[in-house]
């Protein structure tokens, strides 16, 4: 005979955990396993805001392995704000070549500059004073303030919205999720220590709640993953999709006097303002190689031009991009073009030459 009592239902893989406490697991887990990184404080110690805001501009879109290296040749050139806002943009901008995205290196010089001249070398300590900058924005700003100055606030870099749309399964695309997520993330600030608790979930992130196969044992948050109870965590976030702009094509000379180099500066607005690179044409979607040989710069000592082989590709956030490289030779005693300039090649390494025109050299001294 069948029994007509109530079978019990299956627990559930995820039995109601007490949501209340996750800041204090955040933290206590970042106790154990927080990352030693060189611009950040020892447990106990209070953060620098220069050592703060200089690796937060450099880490934007680039890796901390990438950012490490030229994190401490500033250090080491430029101790404190001060000394930075007294620098010559030029030699800022040699400093950062090869680390890219240029524009943050001109801000970079630029917040220096007003922090001495209007703050007397000090950082403001509110996410507004801060924000009142030169290429300080909402995230910056609340970095800075969480982790140098201890103000309640949660920043929101690629690494938190990947824990927090996980942790609450935000359906929503980015980057129409953002607010959302802002206000989730906001609800793991425990009453204290708002800078741990923000390079807790950074470090969370950048550790365990990985892109690809993340460590889901190892979370301080598994048993109230609502992505993990699912078991489509690595969906999350949600992303729109990309855009991609069309390619450009363009042409650029490389022109060598003996061991030098032809080089202009190209304008301080604009992409790469303010870099180094050698002479080249417009780049434009559909341009032919005959237009943009046109352009080549007019020396008196250049009877032809020769065509490397190949092309140099690159990819910057909007666009992607080709160029055809052409060479020459000219005697010694070539004039260089107004606004361009001979330098040796033993000393390019001290140019602002940017990543793309270290490949455009390399490709045409090959």
């Amino acid at each position: 005979m069948v029994s007509s009592a109530v079978r019990p239902k299956p627990r559930s893989r995820n039995p109601d955990p007490d949501v209340t406490d996750r800041p204090a697991r955040l933290l206590a887990w970042y106790d154990r396993h927080r990352r030693r990184l060189p611009w950040r404080a020892a447990a106990g110690e209070r953060s620098d805001p220069y050592r703060v805001w200089l690796s937060e501009i450099m880490l934007q879109q680039t890796t901390v392995r990438a950012v490490g290296p030229y994190f401490e040749k500033f250090l080491a050139r430029w101790p404190d704000v001060a000394a930075l806002g007294r620098a010559a943009l030029d030699d800022v901008l040699r400093m950062w070549a090869g680390l890219g995205y240029y524009s943050r290196a001109r801000n970079l010089h630029a917040c220096a500059v007003a922090v001495l001249r209007d703050h007397g070398g000090t950082f403001p300590d509110t996410e507004e004073g801060l924000r009142t900058l030169p290429g300080i924005g909402p995230y910056t700003a609340a970095a800075i303030a969480a982790i140098a100055f201890d103000r309640r606030t949660m920043p929101v870099d690629g690494n938190i919205e990947r824990v927090v749309s996980r942790l609450f399964a935000v359906e929503e695309a980015l980057p129409q999720a953002k607010p959302r997520i802002q206000e989730l993330a906001a609800t793991l600030l425990g009453e204290t220590r708002a800078g741990d608790s923000a390079q807790a979930l950074m470090d969370l992130g950048a550790s365990i709640c990985s892109p690809k196969k993340p460590a889901c044992a190892l979370c301080p948050f598994a048993e109230d993953c609502v992505a993990r109870t699912r078991g489509d965590q690595e969906t999350f976030p949600r992303k729109a999709p990309k855009k991609t702009g069309a390619l450009r094509r363009g042409a650029a000379f490389v022109v060598t006097r003996g061991d030098e180099l032809l080089v202009r500066s190209r304008p301080e607005k604009g992409l790469l303002g303010g870099m180094t690179e050698v002479p080249g044409s417009d780049w434009l979607a559909g341009q032919e190689d005959d237009a943009a040989r046109a352009q080549a710069p007019k020396l008196s000592g250049v009877s032809r031009w020769h065509r490397k082989a190949g092309i140099v590709t690159h990819v910057f956030t909007h666009f992607p991009l080709e160029l055809v490289v052409y060479t020459a030779q000219v005697p010694a005693r070539t004039r260089a073009p107004d606004g361009m300039r001979f330098v040796p090649v033993a000393t390019l390494a001290d140019e602002a030459l940017p990543n793309l025109m270290r490949k455009v050299v390399a490709h045409a001294l090959d």
